[in-house]
């Protein structure tokens, strides 16, 4: 039996899963005066992949944990272009967030494993518990009882799956997930400063049917850059046995900078694949005693730049909502987690719903209409408008309801 003194009724709070949506949850969670235990199937925790893009309210919140954003990333001008480099979007800054939230720009490049090590360092000693593998759970009236492959068991009040797209909680606790490939792989890198790219200036760039990319970053206070290349898949397509011959092959023709990051790359440590899986948009994240964030309910297009961001915005409006209840109140608990998914349910299907719409146009739309479509995009506001309605507008109205991380 996993046991502590720190592990008082109505305050108990397990979590599966050691992921960044884990530990945002955890904190946010502490801070309320919660007990927390993190259960992690691995040795340790720590972040898989590449570079990651974190947009204001994202950087707020960890600033509330206690993070220092000092050194934590570059701020960036994003611009949308063709594959000639002619511009077709530049995303604006808001100056009210900007103003409110005292943090220059919108989206900071940072390497997926500097912020999370930071992250890791905010977690008190004891919380986390690895080599821990849940296997299942049994709601009671009164509490819920956890069952790991290694033998141990746990009685909590509360359950948190944070334990990504293939969550082994929310499949008990909603049924098969039906996942399914979006039809798209992401190539994700990232390399050290490279000299005459300009500073603070990224850029989202395509031809009819591939997407390649780069932005800024810090690691560990360093400047580099983190790029990617976005193609068409489907589950199940032959991996290349050269990644580097073949992303060269893709962007040979492109503009500059975007061939120069393949020499600035080690291809054994710094790139990473994905197939990018999603699953079907839910209406409710919780059942019972059992609630989800992160991938666990929503897995994300890399078209919303926003997984890990949104992993960590569901943590901490859980912990919003579950404020001061005392978590053996079944019905307590229902609530608040309703005010929960009253708040980012449909916000985050709407950011995943067009993340994949995004993904669909831009890399299963065939010639001719390709064709026409780049058109459009490079001599009308088309893309002005969708990026701006679609993803802007929400994200900023979203930041600008925090009034408890604001500055100003």
């Amino acid at each position: 039996m996993v046991s502590s003194p720190n592990w008082r009724p109505g305050k108990r709070v397990a979590i599966v899963g050691g992921g960044p949506g884990s530990i945002s949850s955890g904190l946010a969670l502490i801070q309320r005066g919660y007990d927390v235990k993190i259960f992690e199937r691995q040795p340790e925790c720590k972040a898989i992949g590449g570079a990651v893009l974190l947009s204001t309210p994202v950087l707020a919140i960890l600033r509330c944990y206690g993070l220092s954003l000092d050194n934590v990333g570059a701020y960036t001008v994003t611009s949308f272009a063709n594959k000639q480099g002619l511009e077709r979007v530049k995303l604006p800054f808001n100056a009210e967030v900007e103003k409110r939230m005292g943090i220059k720009g919108w989206h900071y490049g940072v390497l997926r494993s500097s912020i999370f090590k930071k992250m890791l360092e905010l977690v008190p000693e004891g919380v986390i518990h690895a080599n821990h593998e849940f296997t299942s759970y049994t709601e009671r009236d009164d509490g819920i009882d956890i069952s790991f492959a290694n033998g141990q068991q746990l009685t909590a009040d509360i359950l948190i799956g944070a334990d990504g797209i293939r969550s082994k909680v929310s499949r008990q606790a909603f049924g098969e997930p039906h996942l399914f490939h979006t039809g798209i792989r992401l190539w994700l890198a990232w390399c050290d400063h490279i000299p005459g790219i300009p500073d603070n200036h990224g850029v989202i760039s395509h031809d009819w049917q591939y997407q390649a990319s780069f932005f800024p970053m810090l690691h560990e206070g360093k400047p580099g850059f983190e790029w990617w290349v976005v193609e068409p898949s489907w589950d199940g397509k032959p991996v290349p046995d050269d990644p580097k011959e073949h992303l060269t092959g893709i962007l040979k023709d492109w503009a500059q900078p975007m061939p120069r990051f393949l020499e600035a790359t080690d291809f054994k440590t710094q790139v990473y694949r994905w197939e990018i899986f999603n699953r079907p948009s839910m209406k409710k994240w919780s059942a019972g005693r059992v609630v989800c964030v992160g991938d666990a309910v929503h897995p994300v297009s890399p078209y919303a730049a926003y997984g890990m961001g949104m992993a960590i915005e569901d943590g901490y409006f859980l912990a919003k909502a579950l404020d001061g209840v005392d978590l053996r109140d079944s019905l307590a608990v229902s609530a608040a987690f309703e005010i929960y998914e009253d708040q980012r349910v449909d916000y985050v299907n709407h950011n995943m719903e067009f993340a994949r719409f995004l993904g669909r146009m831009f890399h299963s739309v065939p010639r001719p209409l390709a064709n026409i479509r780049d058109l459009i995009f490079d001599y009308t506001p088309v893309l002005s408008h969708f990026l701006g309605k679609g993803y802007l507008k929400k994200a900023e109205e979203e930041t600008l309801s925090l009034k408890e991380l604001q500055v100003t």
